[in-house]
Order: C-alpha cells, then sequence, then structure tokens
C-alpha cells in the first residue's frame, strides 16, 4: 500500500488527470447550468417541464469519466510500459497483493475527489439555475442520491477502466478499449430495432450513468442503485479477469 501510493502520488500523470476530472466535471456543469439559465424564458413548455436542475449540474461528470479512466489505465499500464513492473514482482512476489494495492490506493482517491467534484459542481450549477431557473436542494427527493452517486459512478468506472488495463497491458489498447466501451457501444446499440436496443441500452455503462445522475425516471432503464450493481458487476468481471492474466504472464 505505501508503495502503490508513493508511485500514485508522484508520478505527472496523477495531478493532471485529477485536475482535468476537476475542469471537466465543474467546469462544464457550470457551462451546463449558466446557458440554461441564460435560455430560461424561450424555452418551450415541454422542456421547462422535464427539466431536470440536478442533471443539468452533474453534466461534467459525464465527461470526466474519461479523465479518471485514463488514470485507471495508467496505474497499471504505466509500470508496464517502463519495465518497473518487474521490480515491483520481484519486491511483492504475490501478484494479487500488487493489484489490491493498486484498486485500494487508486479507488480511495477517486473516491474523495469524485465526490468532492459532484457535489462542487452541484453547488456551482445550482448557483448559476437561481437568478432566473428553478433549483433544487439536497434535501428534495432523489438529489442527494444523484450527486453522491455521481462520485460512485466515477468510482466504479475508474475500477473498471483499471481492470481493463490489467487484462490488457498495454496504454494505447486499454484507453481505446475503455473508450468503446463508453462511446461506441452505445452508437452500435442505438443502429439496432427499438426492441432491441432498448432492451440492451439499460446495460449500457453510459446510460446507467445519466440514470444515477438524474432525479426524474428514466424509460427503458434499471433503478439508479440495481444499475450500480450492475456496473459494479461489470468491474468486479474485469479486475478479475485482469488479475488471472497478471498471475498467470510473465510480467
Amino acid at each position: 500500500m505505501a508503495s502503490e501510493w508513493t508511485k500514485f502520488r508522484t508520478v505527472r500523470s496523477t495531478v493532471w488527470t485529477l485536475a482535468t476530472t476537476l475542469v471537466l466535471g465543474v467546469g462544464l456543469g457550470a457551462i451546463a447550468t449558466a446557458t440554461t439559465a441564460a435560455r430560461w424564458q424561450q424555452m418551450s413548455v415541454l422542456e421547462r417541464i422535464t427539466f431536470d436542475p440536478t442533471r443539468t449540474s452533474l453534466t461534467g461528470i459525464l465527461f470526466a469519466q474519461l479523465a479518471v479512466g485514463i488514470l485507471g489505465v495508467l496505474v497499471v499500464t504505466a509500470e508496464y510500459g517502463t519495465g518497473t513492473i518487474r521490480a515491483t514482482f520481484a519486491a511483492v512476489p504475490r501478484r494479487q497483493l500488487v493489484l489490491a494495492g493498486k484498486v485500494a490506493v487508486f479507488g480511495s482517491v477517486v473516491l474523495v475527489v469524485g465526490e468532492a467534484v459532484s457535489f462542487a459542481a452541484f453547488g456551482v450549477g445550482q448557483l448559476l439555475l437561481a437568478p432566473t431557473a428553478p433549483t433544487a436542494a439536497l434535501g428534495d427527493p432523489g438529489v442527494t442520491r444523484a450527486v453522491v452517486g455521481g462520485g460512485l459512478y466515477l468510482l466504479v468506472l475508474g475500477l473498471l477502466a483499471l481492470g481493463i488495463a490489467a487484462m490488457v497491458r498495454h496504454t494505447a489498447g486499454a484507453i481505446g478499449a475503455f473508450v468503446a466501451v463508453l462511446l461506441v457501444l452505445p452508437i452500435i446499440v442505438a443502429a439496432l430495432p427499438s426492441s432491441i436496443g432498448n432492451a440492451l441500452g439499460r446495460y449500457l455503462p453510459a446510460n446507467i450513468g445519466v440514470v444515477l445522475l438524474s432525479v426524474a425516471p428514466q424509460q427503458h432503464s434499471f433503478t439508479p442503485w440495481v444499475g450500480l450493481l450492475v456496473l459494479a458487476g461489470y468491474a468486479l468481471a474485469a479486475l478479475s479477469v485482469g488479475l488471472v492474466l497478471v498471475i498467470r504472464r510473465d510480467a
């Protein structure tokens, strides 16, 4: 744990990706809410009725997920790329402990940062909406769940990326696979007939994220916590396969 923490906090990629997570999560959410506030008077009746101030303020989370995923990949692949993974395994022959240490350190930091970004994005967003548009408060039904869910969503996605990296062991390949899961699969599913697309769409990580960040129920989707459990299942499966491959393959 001490070794993994030292490696995690002393590389530039950690600082830059966490800073990017903050900028995207809070900054893009602020832009979305400011834009909505500016055009509130011109919005249609339907747009006003279906407006979700919580989801709007958390829009940036759906972009910050890319930065978190890249960091999760680099936690594993950076050592394989430089060859220092051999020294790590020589110091700790039980490779499952190495991967567990990476998961614990990475997960702890991302959980704290993710929740901080989610609550900050919500607070800034509501301040920007307040002068002209409806706002939400943490005491309103479903709001705290959505804000907390934003941080948990980033955590689980980051662990999924880490698991993919353990399987692939190559930075570009792992990032490509992670982006494909987030961005390419929804395009493929959208091209399918609606009866099939709606059934498959609820299992997509991106759709699960939208549901988690929303207060209002979404059609053709799991409930927020069930969706998070499904996403956690993906992460657990990726980490389990990654662990088996880490143990069996040469460094």
